[in-house]
């Protein structure tokens, strides 16, 4: 690993200036000195969340931190899981005591129920602690974890529902059993957890939720409603609707990322065919989409109001550059040299942040939800988790 960021477009020219204008030449070849940079840019965070014993989501409108309260949140994990993989490259201890800092502060939500985000919480934070430290006390979380997630499942659905719909905005719907586009990516720690233990039940969830999802949440072109209402009782679907995109049949960007990766994933667990083929067709709905900008960073809806000035989403662009690392191992370069433009673009001064600046998260220009008001044109911890995972993901291909 420690050939990272070989293979993306940022040369460095010291830790004070951070911008760079990139060529093909630079995309192919990137050394430690960027990486370095992003080493900077993330340690007085890290100093900053170890001295609150807090884990950083985003910054607020006067550009202090937002911190992650007390309470479950669904970006918890990516903050340890960036660390992480942050110690597992580097060896310097203060990473991995960030790591262990921070999802200590989560563990006992490893018996939670009431929501379906365990598995962005706890296979991206003990799930990578497992695997780089080899703990089986962060095994038996993961484990914990799945048992915990695999509740949600109902079989007359064949789904893992996402949200609650009691005493929150969800109930204001009228929704019964919603499941999003989103929960496609909890399905990992399913697969993993049915390796370790032996036990096939996590993965036959993990596959019939992907299943029931791959057929009531896309559209023929490839694209994905956000929310799937379905009946719990009869497993029928009630509407198709969104609750983050900008209307009901629209692409919302994250979404598409989160389809992208999730049939992704899928095939490298199952190896089915249905999968790959499927993750396929999502990754060309993206790319020939009349509005995919040309940077390869999308807005934050394919279908938003006020393109081409409508708001980008790193966030969005990160997950799909991952996906697409992954993806192209799997089927041609197409999706390779999509990746590696899109993280030329992240790594340009226009979505990386100077150093010191952006509350010291790397990527700036990320969409939480637009109709909630909620974490507009902001950094987000899991953009730079995903954007960290495509570089590691590129320079494994090396």
């Amino acid at each position: 690993m420690k050939k990272i960021l070989a293979a993306v477009g940022i040369v460095a020219i010291g830790l004070i200036v951070w911008s760079q204008v990139f060529t093909e030449k630079a995309v192919a070849s990137l050394g430690t000195d960027s990486f370095d940079r992003i080493e900077h840019q993330l340690k007085p965070l890290l100093t900053s969340a170890l001295e609150n014993n807090k884990i950083p989501r985003s910054i607020s409108e006067d550009g202090s931190i937002r911190w992650i309260g007390k309470g479950y949140d669904w970006t918890e994990g990516f903050w340890p899981g960036t660390c992480w993989m942050l110690y597992d490259y580097t060896k310097n201890e203060q990473w991995k005591k960030g790591a262990v800092a921070a999802q200590e502060l989560f563990r006992h939500h490893k018996n939670l129920t009431n929501d379906h985000d365990l598995g962005f919480i706890f296979n991206n934070s003990f799930g990578k602690a497992y695997k780089v430290t080899g703990d089986e006390t962060n095994k038996q979380v993961l484990i914990d974890a799945a048992e915990s997630l695999s509740t949600r499942f109902n079989e007359s659905v064949g789904c893992i529902q996402s949200w609650d719909c009691v005493d929150n905005w969800q109930s204001k719907r009228g929704w019964k059993f919603p499941v999003i586009v989103d929960n496609l990516m909890n399905l990992e720690m399913l697969f993993e957890v049915s390796q370790y233990t032996g036990n096939e039940k996590y993965k036959e969830i993990a596959i019939a939720h992907a299943n029931i999802t791959m057929k009531n949440h896309f559209r023929p072109d490839g694209s994905s409603y956000h929310v799937v209402d379905y009946d719990p009782e009869t497993g029928e679907t009630r509407s198709k609707e969104t609750a983050q995109g900008y209307a009901d049949e629209s692409a919302w960007a994250r979404g598409q990322a989160w389809g992208l990766y999730g049939y992704t994933m899928c095939y490298r667990y199952t190896k089915d065919q249905k999968y790959l083929d499927f993750a396929k067709k999502i990754a060309d709905f993206i790319l020939n989409h009349p509005n995919y900008p040309e940077d390869g960073v999308p807005y934050w809806d394919f279908d938003a109001p006020r393109i081409p000035d409508a708001e980008r989403d790193a966030s969005a662009a990160a997950i799909m550059a991952s996906a697409m690392i992954e993806l192209s191992a799997y089927t041609n370069g197409k999706y390779l040299d999509n990746a590696k433009h899109i993280l030329k673009s992240l790594a340009s001064e226009e979505y990386s942040a100077n150093p010191g600046e952006n509350g010291n998260f790397l990527l700036k220009h990320s969409v939480g939800s637009i109709p909630h008001g909620n974490e507009i044109d902001v950094p987000l911890n899991y953009a730079d988790y995903y954007y960290i995972e495509a570089l590691l993901r590129l320079s494994a291909k090396n």
